[in-house]
Formats: C-alpha cells, structure tokens, sequence
C-alpha cells in the first residue's frame, strides 16, 4: 500500500486535451536501438507502460531528412513508411494507460546530414556543432526555408497523430534542437525579425506550436523543451533568459519540459551531479505560466520527488535514467515496495549506447533493451529448469546478480566469498572519490538476496577445484573478478614494459586497500593511465588529495577518454586541473626506473624522463580464473561428483566495466537449464526490408 506522504505522485493532472494518471514523466531519452531496432525500443517503453509511468516519451526524433545526425542512430519520421514502426511504440506504450509522446527534432547547427548529404541548414550560417567536430558548416535559414520548416513541422506532427501519440516534445533543449538555436544568442545572430529581441528570437516557436496547434491541437498536446541555462557566458540563453521568455510566452505549449544546458550538464553522472540538482534553476518557473512543469535530475528518492510536487517545484517528475535502471519505480512507490526499487547509480552506462552507435547497457538493469531481443522482463524471470542446485563462486556484481536472479528462478542457490564483505570491487570501488551511489548495485542485490530462503551465503570462503569437486552442487558459476596488473599490460604494451623493482609501483587494488601512505606530501606521483576509463582519473585525484605532486601520463589525446561517452570526461578533467595535477596528454610510458619514467610522445616517438618517488599503473586487468581452470583441468571427475555444468561469468571470464558484469550473471541465471540453441542467434533482431530492384 502507498504510503500516504507519495500520494501527491499520484494525482493526474491534465496536460492539453489529456490527462496524465499520476506524476511520473519519461522525458525522452535514447537507447542505442533508434530506427535500427524499432521493436527493442517499442518493447522497452512498453515495459515503462506496465511500469506504471504516467507519461512515457520516445527519444530524438529527426522529423525531416534535410537535418539527421549520422552516425547516430535515433528515430526517423521523414515519410509515411516511418509511421508503423513509430505505431508499434504508441501503443505499447499506451498499453497500461500511459500518455504516448514523440519527441519531434530538427537538429539545425548540430545536424550534419552525412546519410542525406544536404546541406544543414540553421538560424544562422555557422560551422556545425557535434561531438566529432565536423569539418561541415550550416547554411542560414531563409524566408522560403522557414516557411518550408514550419511546414515539415506541421507534416511531422500529423504523421505523429496517425501514429499514435497523444504528446509533442517539441526540442529545444541541451544544444541540440533547433528552437534553442534561435532562442539563443550565440547561434542566432539574425537582424531580421527572427534575431535580436528575445520577443523576435521566440518568433519561431511561437509560429510553429500555433502551426501545430492548427493541424493537430484538438487531439494533441503539445510540449516544449527547453534549456535551463546554456551556461556559455553573456551570448548564451541564460536562467535568467528562459524566465523571461516563460513568462512571455506564457501559455505557449500544453506543458513546459525544461532541462539543464548541454547534455553534459543535464545528465551528469553522479560522479559530479547530485539528485535534484537542477532545482535552484527551475524553481519559480512554474508560477510563470499557468501551464504544468516537468523538471529532471536523477530523481531516485520518492521523498524528494514527492517534495517537488508538494512545494511547488515542479508538477511532474521527469526521470530518464532512474526509468531505465528501474522500469517499475512508480508502482513500487505505489505498492509500498521503496526498497524494491533499483536506483539509478549514476554511472551513464546507457548513455554509451547512443554515444557508441550500440544497444544500449544499464548497470542496474540488464534487462534493459533486451525486452524484445531475449524476451527478459525487469520483474519476472523464466521457470526454473529440471535441476535444483547452484554454486556461486565469488559475490561481485556478476555473482551477485546471478545468484538474486537464480532465487527467483526458484534454485537452491550457495554463494561463497572469500572475503568479509559482498561486492567484490563495487564494494571497493564505492569507497573511491564520487563513486558512493555506485554501492547500490550490491545494496540492491543484498537486500533482495537476504528476503530469499532458498540461499545460503558463506564468507571467508576461498574454494579449491577439491572443495567445489566435494560439494555436490549440480551446476557451478565462477564469478571471482579480476585484478589491475602490476607490469603495463595494456594497449600501448602488449608484453610486460620494463620495471625497476626499486621504484614503487601502486596498482589500483593497493591505492583501495590503503597501501600507500596517507601523507603524500612532498613526493611526486605519476600516474599512467593506459586504461582509458574513470579509473586513471580517480587515482591521480586521490594521490592529489593525499598531498602528492601529480603528474598523470596517457597515451590518449583526453585524460579519461572513454568518460567522453558518458559524458564527464570534460569534469573529469576540470577536476584534476582544479588539484592541480600535471596531465600530459598523447605520451605513453616506455619505462620505469628507480627514481623516474620514461615517456614517448605517440607520434614521434620522442623520449623524456620524469622524475618521480612513485607509480600508480592504471592498465588492464587479469581475469581471477585460476579456479576455473583447475575445475576444467579436473572435468572427467565432474559426473562422480554430481556436477552438471562449470561456467566462469562476469570479470573473471573477461575484466569489462561493472555492467558488463550485472549483464553476465543475469544471463547464466537465464540460461541454466536451458536447450541448447547450436549455432542460432541468442537474440532477434530486425533487417531491413529490400525495396523493389
């Protein structure tokens, strides 16, 4: 039953000729699948739907050819053909009374058209703005092009209606959509009507929503979302901007969508961005127009969510990642289930997808896109198969997970650690510098674990191939992690670098078990970072917070380089200037000797040293695999031992972020007991149909 203080979650509220069952809001967000794998994306907001979302959004959605963002793949609604697929999403959505929405985007300065090969066209005439810098500019919309545009706006939002949707997101928001373009300043430096006052810069939006309004708006609401603070100085669409224009326009859409400038500075990983930290910006819009207001940050916490409604923040609560790690957080608030909910930890896994072409990944949910693909429901799992008895070995993230999942698949499952804690290296990893939301992913596992009887946990349990052999468990799953290598093993060395065993030499395990001395002062660390994560960046910040001088060396042209997906690469490297760290960047490590290292830039080859009293050596890790092989190695004793299947998951199979561990142990938990599919795809998925030759 819900607790009386969340019932405010669930009042509906109309947003135009609609009314929204409660308060909770899937503003749009990608996925990896897009146009590519429409069905994936329609099966995971239909998960939304049954969820209990009130209101669930697709993500981007390019509505003419002439602005598309290739390489990456979001929605298309150019023609009619784009229709059922975008169909099939409304009414998954629309299953279990949610409102459908569809995010309608022209992408303008940010869309390079490298699949169409037209000419981008923008309110003014300026080098593209993407990830990858293309080396393409915008042409200047003229009168004739706004004409056109409003009328693509007008054919995309009829489109929308025939497929299905209640709501239109028309985007402005996080630099991407064209009415921020002519909102701001710094992309629209027009001098006719269109440009200059704030009154003219609104002109655009306020022709197309009434353009809208006109085709579509007895049976369609209408959204607009817009950016909070561009935060780029005085050209930029400032806080104090997008008041003003609120308050202009007050009645403009059915609903105000408002989200913090850049991606970057609206999705922030927790690393950086705290739950509800775009409140100071939003508060006070609301009583600006007479219309709802949705509001993002992370929402996790059903206290926090119910305070924004309560005080007048905000009227819906407008979640992207939370919706993903956790598609049934609404009707587990309404259930009475709190601690059931899996929260969001912030890491921006997902974003990756988008960022990397890729079906997308959550840390939490690994079910998450594979709704369709491998038929996984977030709260149900398939019936257990025709044995009974399961061994974990080792409770990191992947054994963990396989060992909750496996209980509710109905098996008896054991899970031995070795240690005192369960975790394995979340539970080290939560102690680094940013990184405590990431402790949910064992918080989560051990709660749920802990309301199962049929597992049984045992602690300092280090096991041999004779132990397992002795048990008599039917099947057996090796999840015993990895660790960092000491000799720099990685991609700019594939063979062991030359090391004095006179200088000292840190791996991430000695910096989280407190090897180091706590006082750094006085001494100069180098950090070498030829991992490419977050990792290399969280060890030069804690050597730098321990009081060393520290130099971090990366073969990589940014420090963190993979943090570019999901998106804090640019605070990562913020953060280590503000303490001061020495980052030279493009220089790999050629060697270390006692009292210095030895650098090569990447492209010359051109060799320095630096002196230093100490290493910290971020390179790859070893898988923990030793178990594994020796039960391998002892196969023809597994039948007199009762042992059916040995399978080795996680990092100790091979070491890949956190959630690519989760992902692992819930697919063994899946899989056990299962046929055999051969040769077959472990998943469906979609081609595309051949046209007429």
């Amino acid at each position: 039953m819900c607790d009386a203080k969340y019932d405010i979650l669930f009042e509906p509220l109309a947003i135009g000729p609609h009314v929204a069952k409660n308060r909770f809001y899937q503003v749009p967000h990608c996925n990896g699948g897009g146009y590519r794998d429409p069905s994936a994306a329609a099966a995971m907001r239909g998960i939304k739907s049954e969820g209990g979302w009130g209101v669930i959004f697709t993500e981007q959605t390019e509505m003419h050819h002439t602005s598309e963002i290739t390489p990456f793949i979001e929605l298309r609604l150019w023609e009619d053909k784009d229709i059922p697929g975008l169909r099939r999403m409304s009414d998954a959505m629309k299953v279990h009374g949610a409102l459908a929405g569809i995010q309608l985007a022209y992408s303008g300065i940010n869309g390079p058209n490298f699949y169409t090969k037209e000419v981008p066209l923008a309110p003014s005439a300026l080098p593209i703005r993407t990830f990858t810098n293309d080396p393409v500019q915008a042409r200047a919309l003229d009168r004739t092009d706004i004409r056109n545009l409003r009328r693509w706006f007008v054919n995309a939002a009829k489109r929308s209606k025939i497929a299905g949707f209640d709501l239109i997101c028309l985007y402005g928001a996080h630099g991407f959509g064209i009415f921020q373009h002519f909102l701001s300043r710094a992309t629209n430096q027009r001098t006719d009507d269109y440009g200059g006052s704030l009154e003219n810069r609104s002109r655009f939006a306020r022709e197309v929503v009434a353009d809208i309004r006109e085709a579509v708006g007895d049976t369609t609401a209408i959204t607009m979302r817009v950016s909070l603070d561009e935060t780029i100085g005085e050209l930029g669409f400032s806080n104090a901007e997008v008041r003003e224009f609120v308050e202009m326009n007050a009645d403009l859409p059915d609903l105000w969508d408002l989200a913090h400038g850049a991606w970057e500075d609206c999705s922030g990983p927790s690393r950086f961005k705290e739950e509800g930290a775009q409140e100071i910006l939003v508060k006070g819009i609301r009583e600006l127009s007479t219309k709802p207001v949705v509001g993002v940050g992370r929402f996790t916490s059903p206290d926090v969510m119910a305070r924004m409604i309560r005080q007048g923040v905000l009227d819906f609560i407008g979640c992207a990642r939370p919706s993903i790690a956790d598609p049934f957080l609404p009707k587990k608030i309404e259930e009475g289930r709190i601690e059931d909910i899996r929260e969001c930890i912030g890491c921006n896994m997902c974003i990756t997808g988008d960022m990397t072409m890729s079906i997308s990944r959550c840390t939490q949910n690994p079910t998450f896109m594979e709704e369709w693909r491998k038929g996984w429901h977030p709260e149900r799992m398939n019936a257990k198969g025709e044995s009974q008895t399961v061994l974990v070995v080792g409770a990191g993230p992947a054994g963990l997970e396989a060992t909750r999942a496996l209980a509710l698949r109905g098996y008896d499952v054991t899970l031995a650690e070795a240690t005192t804690t369960l975790g394995g290296r979340v539970a080290r990893e939560r102690l680094l510098p940013g990184l405590s939301a990431w402790g949910r992913v064992v918080d989560y596992r051990q709660y749920q674990i802990s309301q199962r009887t049929n597992v049984e946990t045992y602690f300092d349990s280090r096991l041999t191939a004779e132990d397992v052999l002795g048990f008599g468990f039917e099947h057996v799953a090796i999840a015993t992690g990895s660790h960092w290598r000491r000799d720099g093993v990685a991609r700019q060395h594939v063979v062991p670098m030359p090391i004095d065993p006179g200088m000292t030499l840190w791996t991430p395990d000695d910096i989280m078990a407190k090897i180091h001395p706590e006082n750094l002062a006085g001494k100069t660390v180098v950090v070498y970072d030829d991992d490419h994560y977050y990792m290399g960046g969280v060890m030069a910040e804690v050597m730098a917070k321990a009081g060393a001088t520290v130099i971090l060396v990366t073969p990589s042209a940014y420090v963190s380089d993979w943090t570019r997906n999901t998106l804090e690469q640019g605070a990562i490297h913020v953060r280590l200037d503000d303490l001061g760290v020495d980052i030279r960047l493009n220089r790999g490590v050629t060697a270390i000797r006692a009292g210095e290292v030895e650098t090569n830039c990447t492209y010359t080859g051109r060799r320095k040293a630096i002196g230093c009293d100490a290493v910290v050596m971020v390179a790859s890790r070893l898988s923990e695999d030793a178990l594994y092989n020796d039960l391998l190695a002892r196969q023809a004793d597994w039948r007199d031992a009762g042992i059916r299947t040995v399978e080795i998951i996680g990092d100790a199979s091979a070491p890949a972020p956190i959630a690519w561990a989760t992902y692992a142990g819930h697919r063994y938990a899946r899989e056990l007991d299962t046929p055999d599919i051969g040769d077959a795809l472990p998943f469906r998925r979609e081609v595309t149909q051949l046209e007429p030759a």
